[in-house]
């Protein structure tokens, strides 16, 4: 093996199959997390615990948290987009989706992350993405055509949760190509992290006050355990993994996680939830 083949598998197949491997069982996770609490403050939780994480971790490897008023407002963007219009989007789409819908209709990241980084970075779209499009689309279609005809009478529940599933996307999508700009890499990712979940959270709980009001706690050892999961190793541990693969191969070709982690989500989906199968 090559030093240059040497230096790919570390910092990026590796991370690559740690963090499609993550994501692909938090789907189901996330559908524990809204029995009783209210999706907007079960995503505050999770991102003040994955905040605290992230700046431990920054301090643990020797570096700074501090960041200058650019970064913080780059921080800021991240945290908004990623860690309250992305996670919103997701979790409450949950509540009227199955999971592993929700991570299938997810793959489409594919698309906005491509065209996002055509038109944010100047990286212009292969005639591969042309052929992973049209099948990923026609994917989506059939699901939901598979859906409605399992509940005919479901068209608003299901339309909503689809809906909700590309309002993440969208936060996610922008999210990962504006932290790949130069002038946002110029920022210890660590530190830049912790910072955009901690903005993230902040505005998580600001968000879930004024939707659901006062937070809602469940004592369900289930729950904390499926909480710290998601906070540390969905998030903490994920993020840090997934945006320096982002800035080394850029973010279309890092959303091919996207369209894995379906594989395990609907797995799971198959399994816990019940969700049956057709040609």
């Amino acid at each position: 093996m090559s030093s240059e083949q040497r230096s790919t598998l570390v910092a990026v197949v590796i991370p690559f199959v740690i963090f499609t491997a993550i994501w692909g069982s938090t789907w189901i996770v996330i559908r524990d997390q809204l029995v009783h609490v209210p999706a907007q403050w079960s995503v505050a939780y999770r991102f003040v615990i994955a905040a605290v994480a992230m700046a431990a971790l920054t301090l643990y490897r020797g570096e700074t948290l501090r960041l200058d008023r650019p970064g913080i407002k780059a921080a800021a963007v991240i945290g908004i987009s990623q860690f309250v219009v992305n996670f919103n989007g997701v979790y409450i789409a949950e509540r009227f989706i199955t999971s592993g819908l929700v991570a299938t209709v997810f793959a489409l990241l594919l698309i906005p992350n491509t065209l996002l980084a055509w038109a944010m970075l100047g990286q212009r779209p292969s005639r591969r993405f042309l052929l992973w499009s049209i099948p990923s689309v026609a994917g989506v279609l059939l699901l939901f055509a598979h859906e409605l005809g399992e509940h005919p009478t479901e068209l608003n529940r299901i339309a909503l949760g689809i809906a909700f599933t590309f309002i993440g996307i969208m936060g996610a999508s922008f999210a990962n190509v504006y932290q790949a700009q130069d002038k946002v890499k110029r920022y210890g990712l660590f530190a830049l992290l912790a910072w955009s979940m901690a903005i993230g959270a902040l505005c998580d709980a600001l968000l879930a006050f004024l939707i659901a009001g006062p937070p809602v706690i469940e004592a369900r050892p289930g729950y904390w355990i499926g909480l710290l999961y998601l906070a540390l190793a969905a998030s903490a541990l994920a993020f840090s993994l997934y945006f320096p693969v982002v800035r080394r191969i850029g973010p279309a070709r890092a959303a091919y996680s996207s369209v894995t982690v379906p594989l395990i989500a609907m797995s799971f989906s198959t399994w816990l939830e019940d969700y049956r199968w057709t040609p």
